[in-house]
């Protein structure tokens, strides 16, 4: 089987879309959720295209992890990774607050930002593959 991170990114890029569309309809939690997705799978798709895999859905230790071979993420880039990693756990399940459901947390800013964070990853991670 040949190599897949073009597969990883495209995925990347829908998941990207599909936070877009989210907001769109006001679903923020779905949003950052889908903008936390996205950044995830575009730097798997770097490991890939440099031979490795990557488990896990830290993006930020992602990150770190990346090989030395290559560019490294600025500490801005980082700080992106950071805010999405909020988002991974308490956008999808209830029991992320006292009470009340994702729903009722997330606002359409917070979720502008994510996606706004989940482009410069995918950007500076298609720089890598390209």
């Amino acid at each position: 089987m040949g190599n897949r991170y073009r597969d990883w990114f495209r995925q990347a890029e829908a998941d990207l879309n599909h936070a877009r569309n989210a907001l769109e309809d006001t679903d923020f939690e779905w949003s950052c959720f889908a903008a936390h997705q996205a950044a995830e799978k575009a730097l798997k798709a770097v490991f890939l295209k440099n031979g490795m895999d990557a488990w896990g859905h830290t993006i930020t230790t992602l990150m770190g992890r990346l090989p030395e071979n290559i560019q490294q993420p600025s500490e801005d880039l980082v700080n992106s990774a950071r805010l999405l990693d909020k988002h991974y756990i308490p956008t999808r399940y209830p029991n992320g607050f006292p009470s009340g459901a994702p729903k009722d947390f997330y606002t359409e800013s917070e979720a502008q930002e994510a996606i706004k964070k989940a482009i410069a990853i995918l950007e500076f991670c298609r720089n890598q593959i390209d």
